[in-house]
């Protein structure tokens, strides 16, 4: 389980301080990639064009998806609906995109405000429905003071 309330509570002093999304980012990743099944953590931000995800960064093995068009595998398909994805099991979705063969499932949460989407959090776990509704909620809260960052720069 994550330990929401230490993770929002540096997040929130990071913005304090100054910090731009990027640290935030970076530490948000950090943060999620020390919890309990929680295999590969990554951020993808959606590009300007808003047809494309590009990996920002992330703790694990490497992937070969540095870019996923929205639509395609887990993450693309969480942007085209507009909704998270708490999948127990990657192999039963038909046009899944394997970073890792020993991955079981996989959560994406997104990092919105309103309707505007700016990225998502995407985490793998090589254990089979590994994500709890609690662990969705949690990370959605990660996403969310993230998303406060985002809004925050454009002003």
């Amino acid at each position: 389980m994550v330990n929401t309330v230490e993770l929002l509570g540096d997040l929130q002093r990071l913005r304090e301080q100054g910090y731009l999304s990027d640290a935030l980012l970076r530490h948000a990743v950090r943060g999620l990639s020390g919890t309990d099944n929680f295999d590969w953590v990554g951020v993808y931000l959606l590009g300007k064009d808003e047809d494309e995800l590009w990996l920002h960064n992330y703790i694990g093995a490497s992937t070969e998806h540095a870019k996923i068009p929205v639509g395609t595998g887990v993450c693309g398909t969480a942007v085209a609906t507009g909704k998270n994805q708490n999948v127990p099991d990657v192999g039963a979705v038909d046009n899944y995109l394997s970073c890792n063969p020993g991955v079981k499932s996989e959560l994406v949460v997104l990092i919105r405000a309103g309707k505007e989407i700016f990225g998502q959090i995407d985490i793998d776990s090589r254990t089979p429905a590994a994500f709890s509704d609690d662990d969705e909620l949690a990370v959605q809260m990660i996403a969310d003071k993230l998303a406060e960052q985002f809004v925050h720069e454009r002003r």
